[in-house]
């Protein structure tokens, strides 16, 4: 499970009563609020408010403060298919290949470059053609059922195009018919039915808007968590594609560019900060994770934390928004086997609790309050990455190569260490140039990545990250040369 929490002492009776006394067998209890990172929109707070007549629109300022509304101007997205490896397609209303018209009845299957028509599904060959996408007769949104591609043999239906980029199946699609594919895997459709259709309209000016914010910053992405959960014309929701249709093309711009629009299930009543200000959030009453409590034993706190023999843990910092102190920003462990100091959210992580707004019950000691940064270049999370994480004032020579090229190694890294299962956790930013201009960065849930032409990806976590982070960063130490995760 994880923890944060005041401090606790493990051991023999008590000798004064502003402490929490353990004996080896004793369970810690903990009070909480909310699930998720708590940063941007609370979902479940957006279907509060949209319950008390608030429009999406409202919804959107509440939560998004510093942002303006804008269209959409890169209609024509490509998401990468974790699932898939092969591309044998049919549609109801034929399609087109290398632009040839496929008749209806006909596949395609692709090898590469190259599109190999069929009569049916494994049928006799009719032609070959050079081509790495198979395109619906129409690329428009919100077309007829009877233009989506289906796959050969498992029928798994797509709007779109559907082909390979970067040796990887993708499906090429307009961003208003991605987004239908991705609010109810998301959010939950139902809660039309009961006063929350603005809530579902803003998770699509949401959905819409982070997209395009992880393209912008030079990220690929995917069907999985990593990106979005997106599930294809068979996710869909005749709920939530009335919401992606009522907000057709718009999404959120912060700085001229679209904001990263991050959302968690449920605030626990106050957001998190970052990016944008820090809210209470009354409409998180309606989450059935507005409050809660775990217990966890002084073993098992122990043993998270790689400290032995647990002696006392605290909350040492917090940011003071809401009860109890608010979100616990860093914890510090005492054991037998020494001391360690983490985030909230890598306490979280560590004890699996859900989220890092709690507090341990009988805490004595009050934590230090720090308030979240704000603003667009703030990380989002606890980890005080200064200004590694800001853009350089200008894009040097060669740096969008760089940062394509940089890009590219971080995600092969991200797969080969587990994805969001991984010791890195889920990303929580999008990769950027580094101040200086010569690598790239990214930040994650428990970590980061740091790219150079030289050193590679690397990957930085636990006491790793926050050795590097003390002694000055990339700025003073320069590009990691070796993965460091403990």
């Amino acid at each position: 499970m994880l923890i944060a929490g005041g401090l606790l002492t493990v051991g023999g009776p008590s000798t004064t009563t502003d402490k929490v006394t353990l004996s080896a067998g004793s369970e810690l209890t903990l009070i909480g609020h909310g699930l998720g990172h708590g940063r941007g929109m609370g979902q479940w707070g957006a279907y509060g408010y949209a319950r008390k007549g608030w429009s999406a629109t409202q919804i959107l300022r509440h939560y998004y403060g510093g942002t303006t509304a804008g269209k959409v101007d890169r209609p024509e997205i490509s998401v990468i298919l974790t699932g898939k490896n092969s591309v044998n397609v049919h549609a109801d209303a034929g399609m087109r290949v290398g632009g040839q018209a496929v008749a209806p009845g006909q596949a395609v299957s692709l090898s590469g470059a190259t599109a190999t028509i069929t009569n049916g599904c494994g049928g006799a060959v009719v032609r070959s053609v050079p081509a790495p996408f198979v395109e619906p007769i129409n690329m428009g949104p919100s077309r007829p059922p009877a233009e989506f591609l289906k796959m050969c043999g498992s029928n798994q239906t797509y709007r779109g195009a559907l082909g390979f980029d970067g040796g990887r199946v993708a499906n090429r699609i307009h961003i208003d018919d991605y987004v239908k594919g991705v609010i109810p895997k998301e959010s939950m459709p139902q809660w039309a039915d009961s006063g929350g259709a603005e809530a579902l309209k803003a998770q699509a000016v949401a959905a819409r808007t982070y997209a395009l914010a992880a393209i912008a910053g030079g990220k690929k992405i995917d069907d999985t968590q990593n990106s979005q959960v997106y599930g294809g014309v068979a996710g869909e929701d005749p709920r939530t594609n009335r919401a992606a249709d009522a907000t057709a093309g718009q999404i959120l711009l912060q700085g001229g560019k679209p904001a990263f629009t991050e959302f968690s299930s449920s605030t626990g009543g106050y957001t998190a900060g970052g990016r944008f200000p820090a809210v209470r959030d009354d409409g998180d009453t309606a989450s059935p994770n507005h409050n809660w409590t775990a217990t966890v034993s002084a073993g098992s706190a122990g043993s998270a934390f790689g400290v032995g023999a647990l002696r006392s843990l605290e909350v040492v910092e917090a940011n003071g928004l809401g009860p109890e102190n608010g979100r616990a920003v860093k914890v510090r462990a005492v054991g037998s086997g020494g001391t360690v100091e983490v985030s909230g959210e890598e306490a979280r992580t560590r004890l699996q609790l859900k989220s890092s707004f709690f507090s341990v019950r009988g805490q004595a000691t009050k934590p230090r309050i720090v308030r979240p940064p704000t603003g667009p270049d703030s990380p989002g999370g606890s980890l005080d990455l200064g200004s590694l994480m800001s853009l350089p004032d200008r894009l040097l020579p060669g740096s969008s190569q760089l940062l394509n090229v940089g890009t590219e190694a971080l995600n092969g890294k991200f797969d080969d260490l587990g994805g969001v299962t991984g010791p890195l956790g889920q990303a929580i930013g999008v990769p950027n140039l580094t101040p200086d201009g010569n690598g790239v960065v990214q930040l994650f849930q428990r970590g980061l990545m740091l790219f150079s032409q030289k050193t590679g990806a690397r990957a930085l976590a636990g006491q790793g990250l926050a050795d590097y982070l003390a002694r000055g960063g990339q700025p003073v130490l320069g590009f990691p040369v070796r993965d460091r995760l403990r």
